[in-house]
């Protein structure tokens, strides 16, 4: 159906680099992430996070933003393509920041169970000065808004490809917000 939801592209890089190279495919290893991606691992690899505590479980192996976000921050002036904000799977139709708490997304042959929002940091002005507060807000009730994706682990492995449609399977009740890991 038109609005199911999809995989628009895929990204990975080997280096740590802020943003990652589209591809026709990205290959997910359970318990470690994408294949080639600089944040491949069964612990952590982000840098600030391994300097903190090398030993802590990598609950951010693999990174979805979906498209929808791109055409929010055009409307404040912002021109972002997929990739450029450093995530591994951009989707289109999917309200990843509706999610709760381990919720299973079956993509292709490969499941993801998401973790927990993105904290986007100050690198993102490096790609456009003031992009950061478009994806990290205040609301007037003072609650803090992080729009720049979740984070997720990977419980079965498998191929990614754009175009493959998105299976959304909630946890159980209770359901939790997400939260910043």
């Amino acid at each position: 159906m038109a609005d199911d939801p999809v995989v628009l592209a895929v990204h990975a890089a080997t280096e740590h680099t802020f943003s990652k190279e589209n591809r026709s495919s990205i290959t997910l290893h359970e318990g470690l992430g994408v294949h080639g991606d600089a944040h491949y691992g069964a612990t952590v690899q982000h840098r600030s996070r391994v300097a903190a505590d090398p030993s802590q479980p990598n609950l951010r192996q693999v990174h979805l933003i979906p498209v929808e976000l791109f055409d929010l921050v055009a409307g404040a002036g912002y021109t972002v393509r997929a990739g450029q904000l450093g995530e591994n799977i951009t989707t289109r139709h999917l309200d990843l920041m509706g999610l709760p708490v381990g919720t299973r997304l079956t993509i292709g042959d490969a499941v993801i169970t998401v973790t927990g929002l993105r904290n986007p940091c100050g690198q993102i002005n490096g790609l456009q000065q003031g992009l950061l507060k478009q994806v990290l807000r205040t609301t007037e009730s003072g609650e803090v808004q992080r729009l720049a994706g979740v984070m997720g682990i990977v419980s079965r492995s498998g191929q990614v490809r754009p175009g493959d449609r998105v299976e959304v399977a909630l946890p159980p009740r209770p359901h939790f917000p997400l939260a910043r890991v």
